[in-house]
């Protein structure tokens, strides 16, 4: 329980961390972006709140994202396309807003949705338009009513 500690960005030879299905609550500190080694974060399921940090970006060894089943809100920060490695993306069952950016479609080498990479971001309230790399299946469900 609790929130993340801000010193979880010390620990920097760190290649896995797997916190999902707890009751942790906060904000994702910006000072995990310092994982630059990690291949795999999961902190689904747990009541993480704020926006994703744009540090998240600099962890471009990342080959596994679940930040699914929070209430995580605000914009999906376009650093997302710096990590050109990711295979799985989840965001889906959050409180995303927006537009989702174009440089998703970098995930993977520019190769999202092809080869196995599964980029989910149902359950939000993301706007049109979406980019051309992500199934419908994926987007499907989008509570758009407050869109322009």
């Amino acid at each position: 329980t609790g929130e993340i500690p801000v010193e979880i960005g010390n620990l920097m030879n760190l290649n896995t961390l797997n916190l999902h299905y707890n009751q942790l609550s906060g904000e994702i500190p910006s000072g995990i972006g310092q994982l630059t080694n990690l291949t795999v974060l999961k902190l689904s399921y747990n009541q993480l709140t704020g926006e994703i940090p744009s540090e998240i970006g600099n962890m471009t060894n990342l080959y596994y994202l679940n930040l699914g089943n929070n209430q995580l809100s605000g914009e999906i920060p376009s650093e997302i396309g710096n990590l050109t490695s990711l295979t799985n993306l989840s965001l889906l069952y959050n409180q995303l807003t927006g537009e989702i950016p174009p440089t998703i479609c970098n995930i993977n080498n520019g190769n999202a949705n092809q080869y196995g990479t599964n980029i989910d971001v149902r359950y939000n309230q993301l706007c049109p338009p979406y980019p051309d790399c992500i199934y419908q299946s994926d987007i499907d469900s989008q509570d758009t009513s407050n869109c322009p």
